[in-house]
Parts: C-alpha cells; sequence; structure tokens
C-alpha cells in the first residue's frame, strides 16, 4: 500500500463537513521534507544502540582486555585448586562425553566473548557438566584462531564454575578445541541425595 498522501488534501468531509479548525498544510516552510531525513544513524542513535548492547552484557565479567598469547602449538590444560588430578587427567583423554558444543569458529573475539558468557551460563542452568568449545587452531603465534583460543583459556578460568579445562583429543579437533569440565550444581547434589536416599529404602 502506497502510504505517501497529498498533504493538500481536504479532509474535512471526514469530520461531518464540519471542518472547524482542520486545514491543509501549506507548501511553504511548514510542510515536512521527506528527503531531508539523515541516512545514516546520528551521533545520538549510535550512542543508544551501544548503550543497549552494553546493557545487554552489563553483567559479563569476562575480561575484554589484551590477554598473553598462548603457544599456538601446545595444547592447554587447567585445574583449579582443590580438583583431583584424575579428573583432569580423565578429561585430557576424552573420558567425559560432551553434553554440548559452542562453535567459535571465525567470528570475532566480541562475539566469541559473549557467546561463551551466555554457552557457560545455560550449561550451568541446565545441570551440565562436561562442554566442548571449538576455537580453532593457528598456524601462527597471531592468527586469529590462537588469539580466541588465548581468550577462551582466559575467561574459563575466570568462571569459577570452571573446574577444569583442557585440549581436545583428536577425535574432537585436538588443540582446535577444549574439553571443559564444570562442577556440579547444588540442584544436582541435592538430587543425587536424594535419589541415595531412596536406594537405601
Amino acid at each position: 500500500m502506497n502510504r505517501c498522501m497529498n498533504h493538500d488534501t481536504d479532509f474535512s468531509h471526514l469530520l461531518g463537513g464540519e471542518g472547524g479548525d482542520v486545514r491543509p498544510l501549506s507548501k511553504g516552510r511548514d510542510k515536512a521534507n521527506v528527503n531531508s531525513a539523515p541516512r545514516t544513524p546520528s551521533e545520538a542513535q549510535l550512542a543508544r544502540r551501544a548503550s543497549a548492547i552494553e546493557e545487554g552484557e552489563g553483567n559479563n565479567f569476562l575480561t575484554d582486555e589484551f590477554v598473553d598469547l598462548l603457544p599456538h602449538r601446545d595444547p592447554i590444560e587447567y585445574r583449579r585448586d582443590g580438583i583431583q588430578i584424575g579428573v583432569l587427567e580423565r578429561l585430557r583423554h576424552g573420558g567425559y562425553a560432551p553434553e554440548a558444543r559452542l562453535n567459535l569458529i571465525k567470528q570475532p573475539v566480541r562475539n566469541c566473548r559473549r557467546e561463551l558468557f551466555t554457552f557457560l551460563n545455560d550449561a550451568i542452568e541446565h545441570d551440565l557438566r562436561s562442554l566442548l568449545i571449538v576455537h580453532g587452531r593457528g598456524r601462527a603465534l597471531d592468527s586469529h584462531a590462537n588469539v580466541v583460543r588465548s581468550y577462551v583459556a582466559k575467561w574459563l578460568m575466570q568462571f569459577e564454575q570452571v573446574q577444569a579445562y583442557s585440549s581436545a583429543t583428536s577425535s574432537h579437533g585436538g588443540i582446535g578445541a577444549t574439553y571443559v569440565m564444570l562442577r556440579k550444581s547444588d540442584r544436582a547434589r541435592a538430587r543425587n541425595r536424594e535419589r541415595q536416599q531412596k536406594r537405601r529404602g
């Protein structure tokens, strides 16, 4: 439907023949200039847009500052204090089947930060324990894939629910992917206690 109308049209007949104060717009300076609207967002619009994005990420505590790049040919691993070495060993050998997977291949670092934060929170909310993050393997220290991998390693340590992580086995992408083990949630612990109590009768 064509939404354009002639501003000089007389609409008095729509008011039962009583035009009253209704009068057509003049053709002079009071007439709207539809061609004067800016084709690019104004600074205020851009500021509001950026503010909306920041507000949506306001609770994202993962660092957005520069991180030291990891050697691109070496596997990575991490174990939080108090976690048994056996957990890391089993994780390193693919002993925990991934319950969910996140693909960060070729995504900008800022997107990766947002996606990883959401992914981990969703996994925690659904009581998942074993995850797989695919970030790619760079051929140079400053390659995009290795930059993302370096950030992922840093970000995972900032999540207190992450117990350990390790580069994946070749079947899941090798250095180009990382296994993650999350701490068992309080809900899951409670369910385990209930099951044990039922078994004991």
